[in-house]
């Protein structure tokens, strides 16, 4: 959704729609009308182009390319290899922008090199770049309009109350706040709210869906489970949330909720916290200094000052995310930073004015937190110096004040449609049927709500990071409504899903993907005269394989540095099975590892993270004990893995710098253990001098 610095033309479209006769003008028809200013929305009008229909472009938004041009240039790709068609174009067409010079005006390119994804972020063989400047993909995005010839009208808002004409299923036309109207044979909602769907009267979702609703373990209230693969404990100290310390009568500090967290696993209203993904820049020439935003409140962030005395400094700049000329792509890190959490539940319901006001509080929030940093003398000295090196870039956002147009809004309404995607077809443990593109980023959901637990802590609720165990499918049903309720709209933004299925499926990659197939199926819809739901799917899988389109992923796994479980002897328990508790983070950076990934504590509270892995043996015998883990420079030298046996309990020392004797595997040692017991392998992080990772365990037994 667009920010407009003034509400005038806001309040001139309404008058105008309320007291403006339509003319002849202001009706025009097209075979497929797509409503959204979204980089689906833009992907989409080109597919339809190509194919030979009429388009036209209804966006609220002034700038085209949602988050993709609004400050998202770090893209969260997961494997690169599932991108294509159009979207993988759009990264080939980022790639020939640095190619020529005049885009490098801040820096040379042998500077930049390929820091800020390692090897991948500039992809010479394949000729795409995955990280960039919101300025140039907005301008490949105009390129898209231009070359394409697409008709885009801007500044116009859906009348969500009667702008949208339904007859027999099918949408007749839609009318703008201005009084314009737009006819058409197939719709397409690309905007992260889905207001299109709901004004529709197509069924929809917000927030999450209990556990129990699709036999999910990740969506729900996440509760007092340390034991699952979570990490949104972040500091080896509890904070106290109230004014006066230790006090519940002195009251709470701000942006703490009082309210119940609710049980675990249960649905709620709450959704996943929003921010502007904000580009920043360090370089003196093009630096514009952070400065005191109207309605700033210290108050607001007092949480942060008792954060800091609790060992948070430099962390504060984790995300502050390398893209070209000496800029950034900053995103939330830690447990107090730039998500504005619990300040957005009503927002995917709200009226224009209501989002508008959440939109300008969340900007508030942001400006206020980079000046805080920058100015209060409470700040440590380290952080408040570092943080005064870097402000906005004068060369971006020129017409929004040097910010952001586009809010990141995580999710919002999610279509409840012909088929549901749920993390179970995301983790591979149900088929997806008719493939129309294909997703892999970890299953990511920020934090839902700060709280006071059942210690008297502030604790931060709701971030989730799971791994998919590989790309995965998306089906086409998730893409159009169920019959019954409309048989001419696609939905390839805010897709039927679950939200914690969502929380994968939501990367700007993919919306790209999904924009393409959806509009393919439109014209296919349109040439055969078909309701949506009767798209052949044979015939559109051959046109979208023609067009470059990735269905389905025979690969290696993690691009060859994982290996299935099934490929090595013994017993075997992954990292995925073990019981963790603590805060832990998947990747897949390094190899070899055994599956799909691995999990690390990202060397942080010390002592709280800890994992069992944990076997049967059913033969008595002696076995040799094999703890896998990828080696890295920055890895513990001194983690204390203990394992139990017949004999009592062993302790070994690792040194996950060096690599492994049976790469991916160190021996612990061998021991005995008799039929029938338990055998177990503890790893805690206490004491260790480096990151703690854990992959795998072997028991192999010995001739």
């Amino acid at each position: 959704m667009k920010r407009s610095p003034i509400t005038f033309p806001y309040i001139a479209a309404i008058l105008l729609a309320f007291f403006s006769p339509v003319s002849a003008e202001e009706h025009s028809e097209h075979d497929v009308v797509i409503y959204g200013g979204t980089c689906a929305a833009v992907i989409a009008g080109v597919q339809a182009k190509k194919m030979g229909k009429s388009v036209v472009i209804v966006s609220p938004d002034t700038i085209l390319g949602g988050l993709s041009s609004g400050g998202l240039g770090w893209t969260d790709t997961g494997n690169k290899a599932v991108i294509g068609g159009l979207s993988r174009d759009f990264y080939h067409r980022i790639w020939k922008e640095y190619q020529k010079p005049e885009t490098w005006k801040w820096e040379k390119p042998e500077e930049y090199g390929n820091t800020g994804q390692g090897t991948e972020a500039m992809d010479g063989k394949n000729r795409t770049m995955w990280v960039f400047e919101p300025s140039v993909a907005q301008k490949v995005f105009e390129d898209y309009v231009a070359e394409f010839d697409l008709t885009v009208h801007r500044d116009e808002w859906l009348d969500r109350q009667d702008g949208v004409e339904v007859k027999d299923g099918r949408i007749v036309s839609i009318t703008t706040l201005s009084g314009k109207t737009f006819s058409g044979k197939m719709f397409l909602d690309t905007t992260y709210e889905g207001d299109l769907i709901a004004a529709s009267g197509v069924d929809y979702h917000f927030g999450r869906e209990a556990n129990a609703d699709y036999d999910e373990n990740w969506n729900g209230v996440q509760t007092g489970v340390d034991h699952h693969k979570h990490h949104f404990q972040v500091l080896d100290k509890p904070v106290d949330p109230y004014i006066v310390p230790g006090d519940p009568s002195s009251g709470v500090l701000e942006r703490i909720s009082t309210d119940p967290p609710g049980e675990y696993g249960a649905g709620d209203h709450r959704v996943q916290a929003y921010c502007f993904r904000m580009c920043l820049t360090n370089h003196p020439e093009n630096r514009i200094p952070f400065s005191e935003p109207d309605g700033y409140d210290p108050e607001q962030y007092e949480l942060l000052i008792r954060i800091f005395e609790a060992g948070w400094g430099m962390d504060t700049f984790n995300k502050f995310d390398v893209i070209p000329n000496h800029k950034t792509d900053t995103n939330n890190h830690g447990p107090f930073s730039f998500d504005n959490i619990g300040y957005n539940y009503e927002y995917p319901e709200a009226s224009y004015e209501k989002r508008r006001a959440i939109i300008e509080e969340h900007e508030t929030y942001q400006k206020g937190l980079l000046y805080f940093i920058a100015t209060d003398p409470r700040v440590p000295s380290d952080v408040q110096e570092e943080m005064n090196n870097w402000g906005l870039p004068m060369d971006e956002f020129e017409e929004n004040g040097n910010w952001s147009h586009q809010l990141y809004i995580r999710e919002a309404r999610r279509m409840i449609g012909d088929f549901v995607m749920t993390e179970n077809e995301l983790r591979k443990m149900k088929p997806t049927p008719d493939s129309v593109g294909m997703g892999s980023y970890a299953i990511d959901s920020h934090n839902t709500q700060r709280h006071i637990d059942e210690n008297g802590h502030v604790q931060n609720e709701g971030d989730i990071g799971v791994s998919t165990r590989g790309p995965y499918e998306i089906a086409y049903g998730s893409l159009v409504p169920k019959r019954e309720q409309c048989t001419n709209l696609f939905a390839p933004v805010c897709v039927s899903s679950t939200h914690i299925a969502f929380g994968s499926i939501r990367m700007e990659p993919v919306f790209m993907i999904l924009g393409q197939s959806a509009a393919t199926a439109a014209v296919m819809a349109i040439d055969g005269g078909l309701d949506v739901q009767d798209v052949p799917y044979e015939e559109l899988k051959a046109r979208l394989l023609e067009d470059g389109q990735v269905l389905h992923f025979d690969g290696p796994i993690a691009g060859g540095k994982g290996k299935p479980v099934s490929d090595f002897e013994g017993i075997i328990v992954d990292d995925e099975d073990a019981k963790l508790e603590g805060p832990w983070k998947i990747s897949s950076t390094n190899g070899p590892f055994v599956g799909f990934g691995y999990n690390h504590d990202n060397n942080i509270a010390k002592g709280k993270s800890i994992a069992t892995f944990e076997a049967i043996i059913e033969n008595a015998g002696t076995y040799e004990v094999n703890y896998a883990y990828p080696k890295n420079g920055n890895r513990a030298s001194n983690l204390k893995v203990t394992v139990s046996h017949a004999g009592g309990e062993t302790e070994v020392v690792v040194n996950q710098k060096e690599t492994p004797a049976k790469d991916p595997f160190h021996t612990l040692g061998s021991f005995e253990f008799q039929a029938g017991a338990v055998a177990t392998v503890t790893v805690t992080n206490a004491g260790t001098d480096g990151y703690t990772v854990i992959d795998a365990v072997q028991w192999l037994p010995v001739e």
